[in-house]
């Protein structure tokens, strides 16, 4: 599950290590480039599918790192480049045929109406269709049928988390649920961990180091204990650039920068 490494970092995708609107990480690569260079590790977790994450944990350049796709309901193995056994999403789906009506998933959908839905572009939209562990849809009914549905669906085993927009169904389990294997894999020395959104929070507590990225678009993050010791932190600047400057400020902390030009 990833090799040994001293410090290894867990990262939210959207808005934290990708850019809010055009979902690039530029900014972000000389620290990037660092924790290569020593030999760190990086962990993507985020609500994105495995199909999703495949391609952009090559491209930022930790392949052989896991990742922790759809919120936590799983993991994809480091190096691992085919999407996990549908078996769980199949169990959700089974469920859901069972509960009361009014719950509309993205397996109810067509790839174009969730490219409308999420305004993604028709080839992501499809890879963000491809499900494995959970199933974001639109509830259409009263909220009093909502509870009614929430109910018999946590009796029938499922985990119900209610976002912006969707509603997602899964079997349960979150990022920090993960992370948490993820370490007892590895057992770094140092973990650090950076989010922009509540859904983060766990995760950042849990990790040696947090950092909340400046995301205006996101809910508010009131003070979280550990701030005023600052092993919680908050970066001024957006996405990426936020995202560097907090991981360059850590690894400086950490005496790793000094540490590297002492061995470069």
């Amino acid at each position: 599950m990833g090799h040994a490494a001293d410090i290894v970092v867990f990262s939210d995708l959207d808005g934290t290590l990708l850019d809010h609107q055009d979902y690039s990480w530029g900014p972000a690569l000389p620290a990037l480039n660092l924790l290569h260079d020593l030999g760190a590790g990086l962990v993507l977790a985020t609500s994105k599918t495995a199909a999703e994450v495949c391609g952009l944990r090559d491209a930022i350049g930790f392949p052989d790192w896991p990742a922790i796709v759809e919120n936590g309901g799983g993991l994809l193995a480091g190096g691992q480049t085919d999407t996990p056994d549908a078996g769980i999403y199949l169990q959700i789906r089974a469920v859901l045929a069972d509960l009361p009506s009014g719950f509309r998933g993205f397996g109810d959908m067509t790839t174009t109406e969730i490219s409308r839905l999420t305004g993604l572009p028709p080839a992501q939209a499809a890879l963000a269709r491809d499900r494995r562990f959970s199933e974001p849809g639109l509830w259409s009914g009263t909220e009093r049928d909502l509870q009614t549905f929430l109910h018999a669906a946590s009796e029938a085993g499922l985990t119900a988390r209610r976002g912006g927009r969707f509603l997602t169904l899964s079997m349960g389990g979150t990022k920090a649920d993960r992370m948490d294997e993820i370490i007892a894999t590895c057992n770094p020395a140092h973990t650090i961990a950076l989010g922009d959104a509540p859904n983060d929070l766990e995760m950042l507590q849990k990790a040696d180091f947090g950092v909340i990225v400046n995301n205006p678009a996101a809910p508010a993050i009131p003070p979280l204990p550990g701030e005023a010791r600052g092993r919680i932190r908050r970066t001024q600047k957006q996405g990426p650039e936020g995202w560097a400057q907090a991981v360059m400020a850590l690894l400086t902390e950490l005496g790793k920068i000094g540490e590297r030009k002492a061995h470069g």
